[in-house]
């Protein structure tokens, strides 16, 4: 079957076997597409978009070629900054294609997926469907940020600050168990603002203590709010968020244990995600303070584990009861032999240290089964 907005798409194939370039061609006619150029090496390729910069909508590139590989020429389309789409097909093993199809997201190319050979008539509709998609456009804010330091001191200062929660759900039934507390920035001109264009700056700057205060314990911060559910019936627990600069003040501890005891909810019902994204300054200190958070039944979670610093050594040393598990293990592990194999021993480690697990990015069936 084919679809009439198909036919206008542009099409660039390099393969050095001539069948494989032949039967892609043929596949590509027979949804109704007839404006292919096909490339027997990706330096022919390279000349066609040197002469052509803004022809083609479309790239399919095999990976095993000679004298340039398809590597070399992903990455010579991220230095041109082609604005099309990129189809990555090969005959090598899953975690070479992986590994390139990543390589491609790394140089902000439009990747499409990594497919092997011999691709079939539906997986070649699946990419075109996916070619003829309209791109979201980044909105102005994620375009302008990040933020310089003084604009965001006055936005913790005026309040604009605001938390947003994502849902937390136990996996053998699906109950409601919890949320997670993500801020944002409600910015007078530019909209919600999302915290990677932020957080950063007020840790390299020295107001990540006073925006951690706010999302926890502010007005309309974390804290509050979970008492504002516990009065509507709903008991739940809440996760924030903390930074490494939050755990080398001393006074930290007894901060939230107060915050928490004025609020009138029980310390359990709070969980500290630390995220070792940057080295401990001072992991006396840090040790220190974490140790005195458990002591007062705050909650730890060991957040994104297994990439940054979060790792065995971290388990080992810090009384965590919580260990998250990155969402770049879980999200496709239900197809995927290598996440599998990373995400069940670490399920496995935390059952024996007697921690609770979360797994992020479960956004389909298969992988929650």
């Amino acid at each position: 079957m084919t679809n009439p907005a198909w036919a206008p798409l542009r099409v660039l194939l390099i393969d050095d076997e001539p069948f494989q370039l032949k039967l892609l061609g043929r596949q590509f006619a027979q949804l109704g597409i007839g404006d292919v150029v096909a490339c027997h090496d990706a330096r022919e390729a390279v000349d066609w978009l040197a002469r052509e910069p803004g022809r083609f909508d479309l790239v399919c590139c095999d990976l095993q070629m000679p004298e340039m590989d398809g590597v070399e020429f992903v990455r010579h389309l991220g230095q041109q900054a082609y604005a099309g789409s990129l189809v990555l097909i090969s005959g090598e093993d899953n975690r070479i294609l992986q590994t390139a199809e990543r390589l491609a997201r790394t140089h902000a190319l439009r990747i499409l997926g990594a497919l092997h050979k011999p691709v079939t008539p539906d997986q070649l509709r699946a990419v075109v469907e996916a070619a003829v998609r309209p791109v979201a456009t980044p909105s102005p804010a994620r375009q302008r940020l990040p933020y310089p330091v003084d604009e965001i001191r006055d936005a913790i200062a005026r309040g604009e600050l605001v938390n947003h929660y994502q849902p937390k759900v136990e996996l053998a039934t699906g109950r409601l168990a919890g949320v997670e507390t993500l801020v944002r920035w409600n910015h007078p001109c530019d909209g919600l603002v999302f915290p990677d264009r932020f957080v950063g700056v007020a840790e390299d700057h020295g107001l990540i203590d006073a925006l951690t205060r706010h999302v926890l314990a502010g007005p309309d911060g974390a804290i509050v709010q979970a008492r504002r559910w516990q009065d509507a019936g709903l008991p739940l627990q809440v996760a924030v968020n903390v930074s490494m600069e939050n755990l080398t003040d001393h006074r930290f501890p007894d901060f939230v244990a107060q915050a928490v005891a004025a609020a009138g909810i029980a310390p359990s019902r709070l969980m500290l995600e630390v995220t070792e994204s940057r080295l401990m300054k001072d992991p006396i200190a840090t040790l220190d303070i974490l140790t005195r958070l458990r002591l007062r039944r705050i909650g730890l979670a060991i957040d994104d584990f297994g990439t940054g610093h979060s790792s065995l050594v971290q388990l080992r040393d810090v009384p965590f009861d919580e260990l998250k598990i990155d969402r770049g293990f879980v999200h496709g592990a239900h197809a995927r032999d290598d996440l599998r194999a990373i995400v069940a021993p670490s399920l496995d480690m935390a059952h024996q240290l007697g921690m609770e697990t979360v797994a992020e990015g479960v956004e389909d069936l298969d992988d929650w089964r």
